[in-house]
């Protein structure tokens, strides 16, 4: 996390982190994309594959079935979270842990829109594992919403206690 300064962080400043995270989270799908073929797994560790998957769906594949309409739903959900993210960043953005929180899954949750709007799908390729057992496909939009998710658990927490 950055050094705390004097100053908050403006809104462009969150706007900024997120931008970069969606840059990270499409750069290292573009690459996927170029070197990978569906469905194909390489080994990287005992416990850690590099794959390339297509999730129609939502976290953990739910609704990956469905008849196609979730591209158009989950696309739909992405935008009018991301309003109301920035929305909360504008008015909330000197809460530095609340923020990060927010910058996090807005990052994450545009790289996967921008996905379902030029691919119908999700690029998914990091895949861990273990005895047998494998967690589904993610990736690096996946993993800010996620760590976003935690902060923003934590941030309450601690709201709670100094209440």
């Amino acid at each position: 996390m950055p050094k705390h300064s004097s100053a908050a962080p403006g809104l462009a400043q969150w706007l900024l982190i997120a931008a970069l995270i969606i840059l990270a989270d499409q750069f290292t799908k573009i690459l996927v994309l170029g070197a990978f073929q569906l469905g194909d797994v390489r080994p990287v560790t005992g416990f850690f594959n590099l794959v390339r998957a297509h999730n129609y769906g939502a976290a953990f594949s739910f609704l990956h079935g469905a008849s196609g309409w979730q591209r158009w739903f989950f696309l739909a959900l992405g935008v009018v979270a991301a309003a109301v993210i920035v929305w909360m960043l504008r008015r909330h953005g000197q809460q530095r842990l609340f923020a990060w929180a927010l910058t996090l899954i807005l990052g994450g949750a545009l790289g996967n829109v921008i996905d379902r709007a030029i691919h119908g799908y999700v690029v998914d390729f990091i895949q861990v594992h273990a005895g047998g057992w494998y967690f589904p496909a993610f990736n690096v939009a996946d993993s800010a919403i996620t760590v976003g998710a935690v902060l923003l658990i934590l941030d309450e927490l601690r709201r709670v206690r100094r209440g």
